[in-house]
């Protein structure tokens, strides 16, 4: 996509009145309306070709720009069919019940808030949603902050900031896939590299919370009980369940590519599941496709293990390609061009760089409220202005995560905000303040572009600052 040129030359004032129209577009619909963001995005496409149309572009150029547009996908494409495949051979092989279990042993009376957010951040890594996190193990936490009449504004920040950290680092985390493909970066070095920024601010977070957290006696553990007891209900809690994760991390360190990577994984975790289950042939090959059902009887615990599978992908596929192509027309009609043309002239240094591409991400959380298209576009914006600065693209997918993902629960209308708001009960901007490891992630990546520390060039241009 990066290298689709651009077929006509519109002023400032169309491009500017075309992305504000797309904006307005695609917020509505999704604030106001509560709708999934592929439609808007499509009426989006369909008023960029009706202005190409009209500026005597032909259709066959514009289809062009629709197809090369979606080509810059289909890498991530492949990703999320053998994520989902992951996902669901994990559940079935006890894996990711086994993680959670472990878990939640870590509870103790002190330092409650800490323990909320650690344990979240499990649960998350080894689920790879933020929101599944939310509404399963956040709500069990919300209902225990309440029996012990603690802070649920801080209870929330910590649960929100935890759970995103999960979904952040997550290889079976869509968001984290989507950023390492749309820049072709490797997954397992794109989450390498996020460790230079997500570790601090998990230290920090966790140091935040300690101090936060009251001395209290948690003498009511019925929530966690009632998770743990439905865990041990599955029969699948065994040490022998952690060979999947085992495996992946040696093919990671060993740089296997990732879609091996996940393939070993995934028929590793298949196979394991026989030592405790009895699925047949077509049961497993069902539940690869449409994913794992737990049938415990325990509702949370079902909600929570009930994932997985290539079909629960298809979603996520279509929103990708739909948001690709869209950027393909931006870059045929020299859109993008234009708007990156007017401030070029200050993306000269690696800093500026840095931040204007995170203030990107940022902006288009709060102005969209869409998680996916502010790692997409911004993607698509900012890579030829990394080339140039002689930064890999590694430290764009980091910086798309770092102000994309992490940033969206943080904004009220945003898709995550309300969705959180919803399940806890708890307004935005009353955890927004204690959603610290949301606030620090942005704040440390335009640091380090400032300082040009962890930051990695491409070889043979030693750019500096």
């Amino acid at each position: 996509m990066f290298k689709i040129k651009a077929v006509i030359t519109p002023s400032f004032k169309e491009s500017i009145a075309l992305i504000v129209a797309i904006v307005l577009l695609i917020s509505v619909s999704i604030i106001k309306f509560d709708s999934v963001p592929h439609i808007p995005i499509v009426l989006s496409i369909l008023l960029l070709i009706g202005y190409g149309l009209i500026k005597k572009v032909s259709y066959r150029k514009l289809e062009g720009g629709l197809v090369k547009g979606s080509q810059a996908g289909m890498s991530a494409v492949f990703l999320f069919f053998f994520i989902g495949i992951l996902i669901s051979s994990w559940m079935m092989s006890g894996t990711i019940p086994s993680l959670i279990y472990a878990g939640f042993n870590l509870i103790t009376p002190t330092f409650f808030f800490a323990i909320v957010f650690v344990i979240t951040g499990i649960v998350g890594i080894s689920i790879g949603s933020s929101l599944t996190t939310v509404a399963t193990v956040g709500v069990a936490f919300i209902g225990m902050a309440s029996v012990l009449d603690l802070s649920m504004a801080i209870t929330a920040g910590a649960i929100v900031s935890g759970a995103f950290f999960g979904d952040k680092m997550s290889p079976l985390s869509d968001t984290t896939n989507l950023a390492s493909s749309i820049v072709g970066v490797d997954l397992f070095e794109h989450i390498r590299n996020m460790g230079w920024t997500t570790v601090p601010a998990f230290i920090l977070s966790v140091v935040f919370f300690g101090l936060l957290s009251p001395s209290v006696t948690l003498s009511d553990l019925d929530g966690i009980a009632v998770f743990q007891e439905g865990l041990l209900g599955t029969g699948m809690i065994h040490w022998y369940t952690v060979i999947p994760l085992v495996l992946l991390f040696i093919l990671t360190i060993n740089k296997v590519p990732a879609l091996l990577t996940l393939a070993a994984s995934s028929i590793a975790a298949v196979v394991i599941s026989f030592f405790h289950q009895s699925f047949g042939g077509k049961e497993v090959l069902a539940i690869l496709y449409e994913g794992y059902v737990s049938t415990t009887r325990v509702a949370d615990v079902d909600a929570l293990l009930s994932r997985g599978g290539m079909e629960s992908m298809l979603p996520t596929v279509g929103l990708v390609l739909l948001a690709l192509s869209m950027g393909g027309l931006l870059f045929t009609l020299g859109i993008v061009q234009c708007l990156l043309g007017k401030i070029e002239s200050y993306l000269k240094k690696v800093s500026s760089v840095i931040a204007a591409s995170a203030l990107t991400a940022i902006g288009i959380n709060v102005l969209i409220g869409e998680q996916y298209l502010s790692i997409l576009l911004t993607g698509q914006a900012f890579k030829s202005q990394y080339d140039k600065v002689g930064l890999a693209g590694k430290n764009l997918s980091r910086v798309m995560e770092d102000a994309g993902t992490v940033v969206n629960p943080l904004v009220p209308w945003s898709v995550c905000g309300l969705f959180i708001t919803k399940v806890l009960g708890v307004a935005t901007l009353d955890y927004l303040p204690f959603a610290i490891f949301c606030l620090l992630s942005p704040i440390l990546t335009i640091l380090y572009g400032f300082t040009g520390k962890t930051l990695t060039y491409l070889k043979g241009n030693p750019a500096k600052q």
